[in-house]
């Protein structure tokens, strides 16, 4: 039988000096790694907007933290802050808050590509003309002809005399409340989205 090396254990003592409790420390490599992934976790978080950070319901120190870093440089305190996270992430059971993450994450990443789906749709519709119009006609047809015609002479209009892109905006707004889309990030439903809600003109202007 082996020997065990002491080393490997910590212990706790009562008041009189008998070992009253004793578990097997972390393997050291095994713990540098869950620190290192804590680490990128709050990384993570700190890229968060406050209104999802908020949604993450961490605790309020780790919370605290997280929204201090977001807005700190690429500095050492910044660094030493990310460790302290890492640390008070280590304490706690942080799978509720990685799924939270995730789902955000999925998705900003689904809107990204819904935007993306939006946007090439309206340039095609811009520079293809008819072509364009047919072929979205073909796909959609519960889309109203006149309409998006009239919002495409508008806008190609707008961009002839440099005005700003005020019905390019609008037209992008009609494309993304006529695709409804599901959990396939390149799949668009035939049907219009009646909970449409308007988008910030940042992400419309792409």
């Amino acid at each position: 039988m082996n020997e065990e090396n002491e080393d490997d254990y910590e212990y706790e003592y009562d008041e009189n000096g008998e070992i009253v409790y004793y578990a097997i420390r972390p393997n050291k490599t095994q713990l540098k790694k869950e620190i290192s992934a804590l680490f990128e976790l709050g990384e993570k978080m700190s890229a968060l907007s406050p209104a999802q950070l908020a949604s993450l319901e961490l605790p309020d120190n780790i919370h605290k933290s997280i929204a201090q870093v977001s807005g700190m440089p690429l500095k050492g305190a910044r660094k030493r802050l990310l460790k302290y996270i890492a640390g008070q992430l280590y304490k706690i059971d942080v799978q509720e808050f990685t799924d939270k993450l995730a789902r955000l994450e999925n998705k900003s990443a689904h809107a990204t590509r819904e935007h993306h789906i939006v946007e090439r749709w309206r340039e095609r519709l811009l520079t293809e003309g008819n072509e364009a119009l047919s072929e979205l006609l073909d796909d959609y047809p519960h889309a109203d002809r006149q309409q998006v015609r009239q919002l495409i002479r508008n806008a190609q209009k707008e961009t002839e005399l440099g005005k700003p892109p005020k019905t390019s905006r609008l037209l992008y707004r009609y494309l993304k409340s006529l695709f409804a889309f599901d959990g396939d990030a390149d799949d668009a439903l035939d049907r219009p989205d009646p909970s449409y809600e308007e988008d910030d003109e940042d992400e419309e202007d792409g």
